[in-house]
């Protein structure tokens, strides 16, 4: 089997604009997100950090590195998942994240799972 398949986590996103905790006149916009995390590939492995790449409509960044996610470093085995929710502030009604999860497989390898960029909007905000 290919290595590339051997070391594979898939990850996908669902975004939840969260107006009871959201102020627009104050610029704050609070969003929920909830992310599951699939092991695709063959062998079991573990999360150990995350890093996150925020940006808002006026393409201001912030950079979120940490262990785990939300206390937890889970070890995930072929065909299993983990999902787990958070959320984060932003001062424009529009933005996106991406980032990547550093993995370590049962064998000691090293390596990524990309998080492609998903949008955070509030509703009726874009088209």
């Amino acid at each position: 089997m290919a290595e590339s398949k051997k070391y594979e986590i898939s990850v996908a996103a669902e975004t939840q604009y969260l107006a009871d905790q959201s102020d627009p006149k104050d610029g704050r916009y609070v969003f929920a997100y909830n992310i599951t995390l699939r092991n695709t590939g063959t062998i079991a492995a573990q999360l150990i950090s995350r890093h996150w790449v925020i940006t808002d409509a006026e393409s201001h960044v912030q950079e979120v590195r940490g262990l785990g996610v939300v206390g937890h470093q889970p070890l995930i085995k072929p065909g299993e998942s983990f999902e787990y929710s958070s959320g984060c502030v932003l001062t424009t009604p529009v933005g996106t994240m991406r980032g990547s999860y550093q993995m370590t497989a049962e064998d000691g390898t090293q390596f990524e799972a990309p998080v492609a960029a998903f949008t955070l909007a509030m509703p009726r905000v874009l088209h």
